[in-house]
Order: structure tokens, then sequence, then C-alpha cells
């Protein structure tokens, strides 16, 4: 509570451009009909965020706060929420709400609603000590999930998970996951665990270890072999999924691919992609891109990862440490993931 009664809390923002990220007292917004205040426990970074925060021009205009892997407990409700308690365990990802009227909603799929929210770019993020959000983006933590452990299902969990389960692999096949950062420590494990033969692709022999302790069968390293052509000596993928931030490797995984084959991006930066079409076209073969899933998708990864082990690897900070923390993910020294908590 501020001196002059007004109800505060803390958030980390950027108030201007090339800003860096500060900790400052923010008034609380309380929750306006169909949404929900949670207090945060744990707000995971991902590399969106750092985008947002260096954006030089937002949509909502300064200051931002981002954040959109967020696990907290309830703390308020808006009128004619229901279904929800005060003190209940819940998160917001990615997806963060939607219209509800539109053909994509109407048809089930909120997350490529045309007026979607995404927190930290919709309304102010998880970086903070408290988020407003609408009900319909809240999802239920399980017991047995930690608030830092369930942090990171917000977008990298439930993006991995969707992206592999419904690629049309099956269990026995082969898959490939490029990338062992936020993302594809993540993807290694859910592969592993759906049964696929996997198949772990980064650059550097110090990785090998870490790949098959997340349940990898198999690590190329792509800073000695031509990722596509190694694939292809082990018989070829059902499926490539790209979690890595580059693009530039993309072209020269599709010699990877067998037959009817899938690249699907889910990592990538605004660099162009030339893939040489004969070899899409003469063998079946196709690219896709995929993001993030529904909170009924979250929940499902989340009991998934309870059931089968699953486990995000994560580095804490202090929600004053914000700036810091958002320097380590984007160095790539993070193990796997930076969560920030808020309320330590």
């Amino acid at each position: 509570m501020s001196q002059d009664g007004r109800r505060v809390h803390r958030a980390a923002q950027v108030t201007e451009p090339g800003a860096l990220v500060h900790v400052a007292p923010v008034e609380v917004r309380g929750p306006g009909p169909g949404e929900v205040r949670l207090d945060v426990v744990a707000s995971g970074i991902c590399g969106a965020d750092a985008g947002m925060a260096a954006n030089p021009s937002p949509a909502g205009g300064f200051p931002i706060t981002p954040g959109h892997e967020v696990a907290g407990v309830i703390a308020e409700l808006g009128q004619g929420v229901y279904g929800w308690e005060i003190g209940e365990r819940a998160g917001v990802g990615w997806f963060g709400g939607s219209c509800g009227s539109c053909t994509a909603c109407r048809s089930g799929d909120v997350v490529h609603c045309p007026r979607r929210q995404i927190p930290g770019l919709s309304y102010p993020g998880g970086w903070a000590s408290t988020i407003t959000v609408p009900v319909n983006a809240l999802v239920r933590i399980p017991e047995g999930l930690s608030m830092v452990e369930a942090a990171p299902f917000g977008c990298a969990g439930v993006t991995t998970f969707n992206a592999l389960r419904h690629s049309g692999a099956e269990p026995g096949d082969r898959v490939a996951v490029l990338g062992i950062g936020g993302l594809g420590h993540l993807a290694v494990q859910f592969a592993a665990a759906m049964g696929f033969e996997t198949v772990a692709i980064a650059r550097g022999e110090d990785k090998r270890h870490t790949a098959m302790e997340l349940g990898a069968h198999h690590y190329l390293d792509a800073s000695r072999a031509e990722a596509g052509q190694a694939l292809r000596e082990l018989g070829g993928c059902l499926l490539i999924l790209s979690t890595a931030a580059s693009s530039k490797p993309l072209a020269g995984l599709i010699d990877g691919l067998l037959p009817h084959g899938r690249l699907t991006v889910v990592g990538f930066d605004g660099t162009p992609l030339q893939l040489p079409l004969d070899k899409l076209v003469m063998h079946s073969r196709s690219v896709t891109g995929h993001v993030t899933g529904n909170p009924t998708d979250t929940e499902q990864a989340m009991r998934f990862a309870l059931a089968s082990g699953v486990r995000p690897l994560v580095q804490t900070a202090p929600l004053e440490q914000a700036g810091e923390a958002l320097k380590t993910q984007q160095a790539g020294q993070a193990r796997f993931r930076m969560v920030l908590t808020p309320t330590t």
C-alpha cells in the first residue's frame, strides 16, 4: 500500500527504447468482469520476452512489463467469474485470452484468434508480483509440480508438447530435435517419453552428455558434420522439430527427412528461409510452423509431465535481478530456463 492509500505492487519494466529492465512500484489493477488477479510466484523468461523488451515501439507504448510463463495463486475474482477459487494454484501462458466470437474461437481454435491477447503485449505481463488476466486464459496447476516447474509450461512446455503430439509421428518413429535450450531441452524429454527414437542436434561435443541425460538416443554435433546428411545416415526422420533461435541450419536439414516427413519450426529469427523446393516436392515433405496451445493443452502437457517424469530445468532469480537474468538467458548461459521468483 502506498502512502496515499493506493494498492501497489512490484513490476519489472522497460520504460523507453533501449532502456534496461528495472523494478518499480506500480498500482495494482483489480480484476474487471471476467478477469482474475494472480499473485505471481514464478515467471519464466522466454526468447519472445527478450524481443518484447527490445522493441523500440511496442504496440501499447511504454512502459512494458514482459512475462508470459506465469504461475501463481488466485488473489481476486472479477464479476461473473465462476469455477475458480481464491487461493487456487493457477497460471497463464503465451495464450492470454481471445475474443470468443470470431470464426477461430467458435471452431475451438482460440490460439489463432485474430484478436488473441498475449501477456506483456496486450496487457502487463508476469515479471511482477501480481498480474490480472482474462479468466479464459487461466491454467490449473496440478499438485506435484512446483510453481517454478509449472511456469515454463505456459510457453516452452505446451509449444513443444503440442508440436510433437500433433506431428503425425507415432511411437517407434525417429524424431530429431534441433537445439538444446529453453524449448529444446523439453522437446527432447517429451519426444523420448512419447516413445520416439529421439535424435538431439546441437553444436559442440560438450552437449552430448546433456542430450543423453535428457533422454536422447542419438546425438549429432552439427559443428562437426552436416546434420541433414548425418540424419540420412541414421535412416532419416519422420519429424524434425526446430527449437533453435537461428533459422540458418534449416535448409540443410531437409535431406534428413524421410518421404512424407515434416520439418516443424517453433524457434526462429528474422532470417528469410530459402529451401530447395525440389527436395520438398519430389519426396512429399512439408515445412510447418507451430505456436503454443490453449489452456487445456497446457494442463494436458503438465499432466503428461507428471506421469512421465518430464521437467523443465531452471535457474531462479529474484524479480529485482530481472535484467541480469534476461542477459543470462539471451547469452545462452541458462540451464535451461531462467525463472523469476517475485515472492523471494
